[in-house]
């Protein structure tokens, strides 16, 4: 899967940027129950006083706390406060003090208020219990501290006691208690929004990241897959269907897409999550940490049971898809045969098969991935209820706040949606993997026919000569050679022939001349160099290929002509037209060169498709046409008029014509005869009918003495 992942060479700022700004969403989703605490503790239960280190203190007060402390401890605290006289403390802060001087807190680091804290809160329990000691109507918890020792109590009542005295103190020097909470529950709010707005500003801004990141891979791997088909050679089609390979362009890399657009966010996120809400749920409460485990150990049970069962459906749901594939092609493409043989109630069934199979592996896999979820639910609802119960008896002990409590229980939710967010890959990276498999299949597939290193340019003193030297061929995996010792030479500006019986190679020989397989044995010469040492690119810009079966594309009758020169004037395109004998059909249509042409030039005849795909040919102007049976569609006259019309307007041009009909060779200037992938003879038309027995039982098959009279009559004639 990862191999894939070469493609994004250049992606590394975007990457970077995206782990970062994760970070960041981490960090703010952690530091959130933090200022919950806060809200809960300080804002509602401590009316918005923090600690026991007051804003402001009377002078008589701090040196009754003062008495309680050692010297050393005296000094830090002292170097805490500054002291004023009640003329230099402002009217607006403490205007209804007007008894004596204060003492003011001085702007102190975290460290050192915590520091400080320390040092103020007990002397301020011990003054507290004294007061409770003296006082008749202290409370019943008040009455329990009494005869407890002050080492001996939880620090949340020690804290406790302490914001008791820091409010009684505040109260008589003529604060507003009421407008303390209220500023401190505003200024936590405040916070607790902005960091929820930063946190849904920077997934926002993953989530643009990491898609455009993985649909730039998408479109990357899409353009790999194709320009490496379009390589591919017939050896290599061969062992992937065409079905497949529609599959493995669409599907596959939009399994991959969808993998990559959610495993930057789950890679980084999720950990950075689960190791922070790790620390944190340490610093709130160390005994508590076993209800956690107990919640991570009972998902990661769910996980293993189900994927014991979804695994292996993940690997085949892809074969299953490229099987849907196959048999929906395979059905499309054979309508008329289907009709024709009345097999639709047939062909419904093998479709009904593969859609069926596909349904109930994806239903399996979906139902298993559903009941997932559920369990998640009752899991995680289960141990908030566990750490309810665990927790409320920590507050009754004194050893938690009700705020630790609630954060607690958050980042155990955190904890468990991290371990959730890792299931998320382990769910996805199995399809994925079998996804990425499948296209690094195609696009580590080892291309047989390469151009040379140094490819070398053609001979212009033997321009468009062909010539074949003891060539063999023999199919890859094949038990024996279709073509065996061929030798000939195609002279530059004449016309070569190929006929023979059904399997005798015609088609094979003048394949290997575009290089669409190459040759086993010998050499191929064009322009009297081997094809093998010329690039694909120069060799295929020589040839002027129609192929057995003509092959249109949609757009219009124009750019179908122009497809090999797409900077042919009109005169050009026309003059192709005319000489393949399609202009009268062009111009009956009422859009002429513009007519629409359907997919597969399904809206025209065969004879027209042929002769369109002829046309295209013979606008590219090459030095060699290459016909393998490219006339099977014409009638006779409109075949012998095409051939007259070729041998005048492209008289320049070598051809090589395979051929099933006498009629169509008749004015070869030389015909080869081809028999079980061997050459049988090698001549003109009378030649062959005297030396190549094979030759005469074709031409005796295929006319009566009259015509083979009559077809010699023609020959002489041309």
């Amino acid at each position: 899967m990862f191999k894939l992942f070469r493609y994004l060479k250049k992606a590394y700022i975007p990457i970077a940027c995206i782990v970062v700004l994760l970070v960041i969403q981490a960090s703010c989703e952690l530091t959130l129950p933090t200022y919950t605490s806060k809200i809960v503790n300080v804002g509602i239960q401590q009316g918005g006083i923090e600690d026991a280190v007051p804003d402001v203190i009377r002078e008589e007060t701090m040196q009754v706390l003062l008495m309680q402390m050692k010297a050393k401890d005296q000094d830090k605290v002292k170097d805490a406060f500054e002291l004023y006289s009640k003329k230099k403390v402002s009217d607006s802060e403490y205007k209804d003090y007007k008894k004596g001087r204060l003492y003011v807190r001085k702007k102190l680091s975290a460290k050192e208020r915590a520091q400080i804290d320390k040092l103020m809160a007990t002397p301020m329990l011990k003054i507290s219990m004294e007061m409770a000691a003296k006082s008749k109507s202290s409370s019943k918890s008040m009455e329990t501290m009494k005869h407890v020792k002050t080492a001996d109590l939880p620090d949340t009542m020690k804290t406790q006691a302490a914001i008791a005295f820091v409010k009684a103190e505040y109260k008589a020097i003529g604060l507003d208690l009421d407008q303390i909470q209220t500023n401190y529950m505003m200024k936590t709010g405040a916070f607790m929004i902005a960091l929820a707005l930063l946190a849904m500003a920077v997934a926002v801004t993953v989530v643009m990241l990491s898609a455009r990141l993985a649909a730039r891979l998408s479109r990357i791997l899409r353009d790999k897959v194709f320009k490496k088909v379009m390589d591919f050679t017939n050896s290599e089609f061969d062992k992937f269907s065409t079905a497949s390979l529609i599959t493995r362009s669409t599907n596959d890399i939009q399994q991959i897409q969808l993998f990559v657009n959610m495993m930057f966010r789950i890679v980084v996120f999720a950990p950075v999550m689960g190791i922070g809400g790790i620390y944190k749920v340490l610093s709130t409460n160390k005994n508590m940490t076993w209800t956690i485990a107990l919640g991570v150990a009972c998902i990661m049970l769910v996980i293993v049971i189900l994927f014991a069962f979804a695994m292996p459906k993940f690997k085949i749901l892809q074969k299953l898809i490229d099987r849907l594939n196959l048999v929906s092609r395979e059905i499309l493409t054979g309508i008329p045969v289907i009709r024709a043989f009345s097999t639709e109630k047939h062909e419904e069934e093998r479709f009904d098969h593969a859609n069926m199979d596909l349904m109930k592996t994806n239903l399996f896999v979906n139902r298993a991935m559903t009941f997932m979820m559920p369990m998640m639910m009752l899991i995680m609802n289960g141990l908030t209820v566990l750490i309810v119960y665990v927790g409320a008896d920590n507050i009754d002990l004194g050893r938690m706040q009700v705020g630790d409590l609630m954060a607690f229980i958050q980042y155990a939710m955190q904890i468990i949606m991290s371990f959730l967010f890792i299931s998320m890959v382990s769910i996805m990276l199995p399809r994925a993997q079998v996804a990425a498999g499948r296209v690094n299949e195609v696009l580590d597939m080892e291309v047989m026919i390469k151009d040379p290193e140094n490819p070398k340019q053609f001979l212009p003193e033997e321009k468009g000569t062909v010539e074949f030297k003891h060539v063999t061929f023999r199919y890859p995996d094949a038990d024996e050679d279709i073509l065996t010792d061929i030798s000939f030479k195609a002279p530059s500006g004449k016309t070569t022939a190929f006929i023979g019986s059904t399997g005798s190679g015609k088609s094979t020989l003048v394949n290997l001349i575009p290089r669409f397989f190459d040759t086993t044995e010998g050499e191929i010469l064009l322009d009297g160099v081997n094809i093998k040492e010329v690039s694909q690119s120069d060799l295929r810009s020589k040839l002027g290929y129609v192929p057995q079966k003509g092959v249109l594309f949609s757009g219009t009758i124009d750019s179908n002509i122009r497809y090999g020169k797409e900077d042919a004037t009109t005169e050009e395109v026309k003059r192709a037209a005319r000489i393949a004998q399609s202009i009268d059909f062009i111009e009956e249509k009422k859009d002429g060169y513009d007519s629409e042409i359907a997919q597969g030039g399904s809206n025209v005849s065969g004879g027209q498709k042929q002769r369109l795909s002829i046309a295209r040919a013979i606008a590219k102007d090459p030095e060699i046409y290459i016909f393998d049976d490219s006339f099977s569609a014409l009638d006779y006259k409109t075949d012998v008029a095409l051939r007259h019309a070729l041998a005048e307007e492209t008289h320049g041009s070598t051809t090589l014509i395979v051929a099933q009909r006498i009629s169509t060779i008749l004015h070869a200037d030389q015909i080869v005869v081809l028999n079980d992938g061997k050459i049988e003879a090698i001549g003109t038309h009378e030649e062959l009918l005297k030396k190549s027995s094979v030759y005469l039982q074709i031409a005796q098959s295929q006319l009566s003495p009259e015509d083979l009279e009559k077809a010699r009559e023609v020959s002489d004639h041309e």
